[in-house]
């Protein structure tokens, strides 16, 4: 459930930066074209997007440190019941990167 609110999250952050790099490229192509007035209203939409873009960046990031939290804490608790446990899944980790980087 948290890897798909991740998901969502980032396509969010993706489909708001998208929409600023097509608004901006708009305004490049346009920007010696069009009059005052319509470079001002492409501007505060421009502004729009970059302020919606910067909310979803800022609601990601908090979502992604909640949910880090809540690893950490779900991860303490179970080390916390569990302490031989984790000690020989530590242990075994260990082993593991130990001998694939004696290989290199």
């Amino acid at each position: 459930m948290h890897r798909r609110n991740l998901q969502r999250a980032q396509q969010a952050v993706i489909d708001e930066f998208h929409a600023l790099l097509d608004d901006t490229e708009r305004l490049l192509r346009q920007g010696a074209a069009v009059g005052d007035d319509e470079a001002d209203a492409l501007r505060a939409k421009i502004e729009g997007n970059l302020e919606r873009a910067r909310a979803t960046l800022k609601d990601s990031e908090e979502r992604l440190r909640e949910q880090g939290q809540a690893a950490i804490e779900a991860t303490e608790a179970y080390v916390h019941s569990n302490p031989w446990k984790a000690l020989g899944i530590a242990a075994g980790v260990g082993l593991l990167f130990g001998l694939l980087a004696g290989r290199r």
